[in-house]
């Protein structure tokens, strides 16, 4: 089993489009994959039509096996499943800060699906906390959205100061450009210097196009509604580049 994080400490990136879009091309290449929706807004879940009814506290997250098996839900693809959030999960943090081994929570809860799943897509909040600090621990590879923007590389670097300072592994890290329009001179710009900088930056980036924001529209990854738009091509370019590195097992 694999668990991807796609992660940033900055909102607004492209973390669940992409976590929707990456989780759906996972199933449809053969992995049995489980999406995990940690963010109390809940927009991976809203994507795939799915009504959590969690426990109080997300206990199906430090709570016992059956908790968490019954939490799961079936999406409408084949080999494709949910860990629904609600907004319950704001107070995931302190839920984890009250346990033992506070900062090994996620991961020992993931253990559990080690045997159900060949992919475990974690859609994370924009924060760094006990919960990041979970999410951290418990992932095989970081995936983090950057816009070409000054202020995104910026946030993208304290990112990896602080997981230097915490011992993580960077060869673990991977950024992906998200939301890049390249009739602006500053994304073409910015996209060069990362690239010179940076050694785990992919080459495959995701656009800003309509064909994304439509996704709340049809509640769909764009795959599935779009399979021909470039958008989706976009998405099937940098699953595949991820498959390249050899990421999962």
């Amino acid at each position: 089993m694999t668990t991807l994080a796609l992660y940033s400490n900055k909102g607004g990136v492209g973390k669940t489009t992409a976590a929707v879009n990456l989780a759906y091309l996972a199933a449809q290449s053969g992995y049995t994959t489980l999406l995990c929706d940690l963010d109390p807004q809940a927009a991976a879940t809203f994507y795939f039509r799915v009504k959590p009814k969690l426990k109080a506290d997300a206990r199906g997250l430090v709570g016992v096996r059956k908790e968490l098996e019954r939490s799961i839900k079936a999406s409408d693809y084949t080999g494709l499943d949910i860990l629904p959030a609600d907004f319950s999960h704001r107070n995931l943090d302190i839920t984890f800060d009250r346990s033992k081994r506070s900062r090994q929570r996620l991961g020992s809860a993931l253990k559990r699906l080690r045997r159900e799943y060949d992919l475990i897509v974690l859609d994370c909040p924009p924060t760094i906390n006990i919960l990041a600090e979970n999410i951290f621990n418990a992932s095989d590879h970081l995936l983090v959205p950057v816009i070409p923007t000054t202020l995104s590389v910026r946030t993208f670097e304290q990112l990896l100061s602080f997981l230097a300072e915490n011992k993580h592994d960077l060869k673990q890290v991977s950024a992906f450009f998200s939301m890049v329009d390249r009739r602006k001179n500053l994304h073409k710009q910015v996209m060069s210097e990362m690239y010179e900088q940076f050694s785990n930056v992919m080459q495959n980036p995701i656009p800003t196009l309509s064909q994304i924001e439509l996704m709340g529209v049809y509640r769909e990854p764009v795959s599935a509604f779009s399979p021909r738009s470039a958008a989706a091509r976009a998405y099937k370019a940098l699953w595949s580049e991820l498959k390249e590195k050899k990421m999962f097992s």
